[in-house]
């Protein structure tokens, strides 16, 4: 198994997952275009797409999935309020999330491929999830656009060879930076966004001995930098004897590293 986040942060998300020949994308959070420029700068093979699946409403994740799930002819998976979205319900081929129940995401040629379970988040677009996504015996977890850390979702998560964890913002810039009042309020609320001190909380109850790539996602371009977040990272990860992980920051701009989980 294979992950590659294609782009992360608050102008557009997205994380191509293959496995042999099954390919599942998490969000499709750019405009169509550049979902597909993205995914070409990703090598995706030529059988393209199997599935889409959506964490949540917000544009920034589900802006083209219903684009590019019919260009790739691939089944869409979402929460059942978002298949009356105009750019969704057009698609024949719609599977409602099961949260909290692991999906099977075959490849077209009905291989085994991944097994994605939905797992639910406090944030302010109802529901929100978090993937665990698992293929023999290794596991990817994709985790952002969450409020406040919770250990019974880290439990529920557990296990993680590579975790792309969200660190959205540093307190201090956000409390001094550009944003209205009421934005900054909703970012720092409990169904906001991970602070970097929340983020190291989660990822305290998330790191195991299987953990060997962390990637550092939905940064704020005004509200946090890579440097910070890093270094909590860093300190983090330290402090658990995990000095060994590798951690990379995810760019809103670039294709990350096709890394092997």
């Amino acid at each position: 198994m294979h992950l590659q986040v294609l782009s992360s942060g608050s102008g557009g998300n997205s994380a191509l997952v293959c496995a042999g020949d099954a390919c599942v994308l998490v969000d499709a959070g750019l405009p169509g275009f550049e979902m597909e420029r993205r995914m070409e700068a990703a090598r995706l093979g030529h059988a393209g797409l199997d599935h889409v699946f959506v964490t949540h409403g917000h544009l920034d994740h589900a802006r083209a999935a219903g684009l590019v799930a019919r260009r790739h002819r691939a089944t869409l998976h979402c929460a059942e309020a978002l298949m009356h979205n105009a750019s969704i319900r057009r698609h024949r081929r719609l599977s409602t999330l099961r949260i909290g129940s692991p999906m099977s995401a075959p490849s077209a040629r009905g291989d085994q491929g991944l097994l994605l379970t939905p797992v639910e988040l406090p944030h302010d677009a109802l529901p929100t999830v978090a993937f665990r996504i698992e293929c023999d015996g290794r596991v990817a977890v994709i985790l952002t656009d969450m409020g406040v850390p919770r250990d019974d979702i880290a439990r529920r998560l557990a296990g993680a060879h590579v975790l792309v964890l969200e660190f959205n913002h540093d307190l201090e810039l956000l409390e001094s930076g550009p944003y209205p009042p009421a934005l900054k309020r909703r970012i720092a609320g409990d169904a906001g966004h991970l602070s970097n001190e929340q983020a190291a909380h989660m990822l305290r109850a998330l790191a195991s001995e299987n953990l060997h790539t962390l990637v550092l996602a939905h940064l704020s371009e005004h509200n946090n930098r890579p440097d910070i977040a890093l270094e909590t990272a860093h300190a983090t990860l330290d402090s658990l004897g995990l000095s060994r992980v590798k951690v990379l920051v995810a760019s809103q701009d670039e294709v990350g590293p096709n890394l092997a989980v």
